[in-house]
């Protein structure tokens, strides 16, 4: 295949290496993401219309000017037919549609469409400019509002009053809410297997479950954490087995974080060592570095109920001194030890009903599972106790006054300039605000000009 005529590099990486492991690795490796940073937009609010009736025997008609319609909402919703985040890797701005604006004859703008963005369960979504956790969507069609769409603004119908009569300006729509979130993909399992690369994890899971892990004999054979259902005693539960962890890992070094994350959502962890020694490692040593690794990333993870596989005890015998050397130093830390091998299916029953039992205790206590996370406050957000607020300061290299603030910002994109009653309007909400009063403060007189956003304007006393 000509390389020139395929303008996707990644099938370019696959083909490449078609008939090799490396091929499958790749491939593996393109086909899972489990975190993306994207960008979404709310729709902006439709502006309120201008105009005025011109009916055939009224030709100086009141006001007609309809409202703006809302814009539409950034909904994430959860959806069981997902695995992977990867579509989130290619496309990095999702906007919601905008209101329409609105017309005349009184008629409303039509609200804007809502933008539902579907992700795996056990997704949870981030605000990445505070780091606080918006939702954690973990139930198969659960959803919430990411960033809400801006109010329709008001048409000049509702700016009618016994003084202004034909007020010849709107309200601008409210703006787009625009937010960076970080998407973070955390499995959903009951019971996760941990514990050094090659040690037996994804031979065990095979074992016990329908599950058909690749196992080779080499390190970092599992790329991305492979899933499987126990089936025992007329009952389930999800196992995954998590991707070898290395020292360090908490720390960032291999994929640390891409592997550790995974194991915050199981209730029980299974710890698989390799007691034989057989590539020269202690395995005292593997099971002390294991969990220090664990406490480093959440000292809330050592708090799961941790079963210990010794694996590999077909390779030493149960009286040798080595593994009565690890069994009691690990009973000693209190957890329980399990000898097993996993491809003779020796001991591999007694661990997992263990595991059952230790799950089964945890799911009777709803307080072990609730987790200590700060939220992201939408309700503080929509609050914004300085949205009425108006910054007065003196900007010395132009030599102008400034005014800067949030309702400002849509009462002076709602202004007609060309209209005295409108910049009255403008004028009044202001001054009623305190904003002159400040401004006089700083050393405003009549002739100095004052300067919103991007319009100069001169100060007179009326």
């Amino acid at each position: 295949m000509d390389p020139t005529i395929c303008k996707d590099s990644r099938v370019l990486i696959v083909l490449a290496f078609e008939q090799g492991s490396l091929a499958v690795r790749l491939k593996e490796k393109i086909m899972f993401a489990d975190r993306a940073t994207i960008i979404i937009k709310s729709g902006k609010g439709g502006n309120g219309h201008v105009s005025f009736r011109r009916e055939k025997y009224v030709p100086n008609g009141g006001p007609d000017g309809g409202d703006g319609g809302r814009g539409g909402d950034v909904i994430f919703q959860a959806d069981r037919n997902l695995r992977t985040l990867m579509d989130f890797k290619y496309k990095k701005k999702y906007e919601a549609e905008n209101g329409q604006n609105g017309m005349k004859k009184k008629r409303f703008g039509k609200a804007g469409e809502n933008l539902i963005i579907k992700v795996p369960m056990g997704t949870v979504v981030i605000d990445e400019e505070t780091g606080l956790v918006m939702k954690d969507l973990v139930e198969d069609g659960e959803s919430f509002v990411a960033a809400k769409g801006g109010r329709g603004g008001r048409g000049n119908t509702n700016f009618k009053n016994s003084v202004r009569q034909a007020p010849n300006f709107a309200e601008a729509g409210g703006p787009a809410k625009e937010r960076s979130v970080i998407l973070e993909l955390k499995l959903i399992a009951d019971v996760g297997l941990v514990g050094f690369p090659n040690v037996g994890k994804s031979s065990l899971l095979a074992v016990a479950t329908s599950a058909q892990p690749k196992i080779a004999n080499y390190h970092f054979t599992t790329i991305d954490p492979n899933l499987g259902v126990v089936k025992i005693h007329d009952t389930s539960f999800v196992m995954a087995d998590i991707a070898g962890i290395i020292e360090g890992a908490s720390e960032g070094l291999g994929m640390g974080f891409k592997f550790l994350k995974h194991i915050e959502r199981t209730k029980v962890l299974i710890h698989v060592v390799d007691v034989s020694g057989s590539e020269g490692r202690d395995p005292i040593e593997d099971f002390d570095k294991i969990n220090k690794e664990l406490e480093r990333y959440s000292p809330r993870i050592l708090k799961k109920p941790q079963l210990v596989a010794a694996n590999k005890i077909d390779m030493i015998e149960e009286d040798d001194p080595r593994y009565l050397a690890f069994k009691a130093h690990v009973e000693k830390l209190g957890y329980p030890v399990f000898p097993m091998s996993a491809p003779l299916n020796l001991g591999v029953k007694e661990i997992l009903e263990a595991a059952l039992v230790e799950l089964r205790k945890v799911e009777a206590d709803p307080a072990a599972q609730q987790e200590d996370i700060e939220y992201f406050d939408f309700e503080s957000e929509e609050r914004d106790p300085n949205y009425r607020e108006i910054i007065c300061g003196y900007d010395e290299a132009d030599d102008v006054y400034t005014l800067e603030g949030k309702q400002l910002s849509k009462i002076f994109h709602s202004t007609n300039f060309n209209d005295m009653g409108s910049l009255r309007y403008l004028y009044k909400y202001i001054e009623k605000n305190g904003a002159i009063d400040r401004l006089k403060e700083l050393g405003l007189s009549e002739g100095d000009t004052i300067r919103i956003e991007d319009y100069d304007m001169e100060y007179w006393e009326e």
